[in-house]
């Protein structure tokens, strides 16, 4: 089951009262009628607050709509009574985030493949993306693994390819046994990646890494198959590096690798950052849950944790890679959605991802379909029309 995913994720503990909302004079109500602001290409899309658009105006899709909604993010189906949470909208503080085009996208990316690699949040993304392009031609499943880690969709129509490569630390891993039973802990290889993506990235044009909540466990750290310390072990003799250390080096890994892959010249980077989970009064296992119905304002979040830690960590390491790329024509970008979504409490599955094996269980890390979470897609062809004058 995927809930056991993460138990280590961080607890979130929050002043303000459960369903708190941003004060009256602080709502917004917004009319599409006006044109958005698409001038603005300097506009810092990182600062901003959510906006209640009105009804009707903010999905993209509906849970019926789309039927490739992965049962476990489906929220409404599962019970979800309230529904204010799909229509916040994004609003940096100095322009408008235009709304994704499907069409727009489609013929942009038209003969080329896109991939997201990374853990099941990166999964979360991709289906968000398959949803949205949806609703502008219908794809086709072409490749399913048998544990469904690898997932690949045509657009005929645009012979556009959509990839899911999952790989939880991006560097080669391998669960530890402890008396014949698995330990939820890995022996990450620092200095090896993990083949089982590596190996397509010659066939791909736009490549999306996301990656973080494994790391969040008692991980053992080897290099030259030296062990060199641990994540969480608290084991005596072996040296406590933390995660940050451990997301630096994977992600170095991952980049480096790339910009010395001679076949891989001109590939498109995109990171995506960390995006936190939210449980409150406990960790998953604890009794932790997520039940908040509205976001919170800027205010309201706390900025300098250990979320913001390895959001930084990844923003420093895509901009070294990005000076090792200019020589290789490679191009590296930041999705940089974590601070938008520490205000979204409100948009995780919480009690409503439908599993009949886990009954009790939230899911607070990953997001509802529709959702938030299709803001990262708005996002995404933002920073794709701000870096090729083609995209319109």
């Amino acid at each position: 089951c995927y809930m056991l995913h993460f138990p280590f994720s961080p607890i979130l503990k929050f002043a303000s009262k459960q369903d708190s909302a941003p004060p009256t004079n602080s709502l917004q109500i917004i009319n599409h009628s006006q044109p958005a602001d698409y001038s603005r290409s300097d506009c810092d899309l990182l600062n901003g607050s959510w906006v209640l658009e009105e009804k009707g105006n903010s999905l993209y899709y509906t849970n019926f709509s789309c039927p490739t909604i992965p049962h476990s993010k489906n929220c409404l189906l599962n019970g979800r009574a309230d529904e204010e949470f799909m229509q916040w909208r994004w609003e940096p503080e100095e322009c408008t985030l235009p709304r994704f085009n499907a069409k727009t996208f489609l013929t942009f990316v038209k003969g080329k493949t896109m991939a997201f690699i990374g853990d099941s949040l990166a999964r979360n993304h991709m289906e968000s993306l398959l949803c949205i392009l949806s609703s502008e031609e219908s794809p086709t499943d072409m490749y399913k693994d048998v544990e469904d880690k690898f997932r690949t969709w045509l657009f005929p129509r645009h012979n556009f390819t959509l990839m899911v490569l999952r790989t939880e630390f991006l560097v080669f891993a391998t669960e530890r046994v402890i008396n014949g039973s698995f330990t939820g802990g890995f022996d990450l290889h620092l200095d090896k990646l993990n083949g089982n993506w590596t190996q397509h990235l010659t066939n791909i044009d736009y490549v999306i890494f996301s990656d973080g909540h494994w790391f969040l466990r008692p991980n053992y750290l080897y290099e030259n198959g030296n062990l060199i310390g641990c994540v969480y072990c608290g084991e005596a003799g072996v040296q406590d590096l933390g995660p940050g250390y451990a997301i630096r080096r994977a992600f170095q890994a991952a980049f480096n690798y790339i910009n010395k892959c001679v076949e891989c010249s001109g590939i498109i980077v995109l990171l995506r950052t960390f995006s936190a989970g939210q449980f409150e009064q406990g960790a998953w296992n604890e009794g932790g849950f997520c039940n908040r119905t509205r976001p919170f304002t800027r205010d309201e979040v706390k900025i300098g944790d250990q979320d913001w830690e390895f959001r930084n960590i990844q923003i420093e390491e895509i901009e070294r890679a990005r000076k090792d790329g200019e020589k290789n024509g490679n191009m590296f970008e930041v999705v940089d959605v974590t601070r938008a979504m520490l205000m979204r409490p409100d948009g995780h599955p919480g009690a409503y991802w439908g599993n009949k094996w886990m009954k009790g269980y939230s899911d607070c890390i990953h997001w509802c379909l529709p959702g938030p979470i299709d803001t990262w897609n708005e996002f995404l062809q933002e920073i794709l029309r701000r870096k090729f004058p083609n995209f319109h």
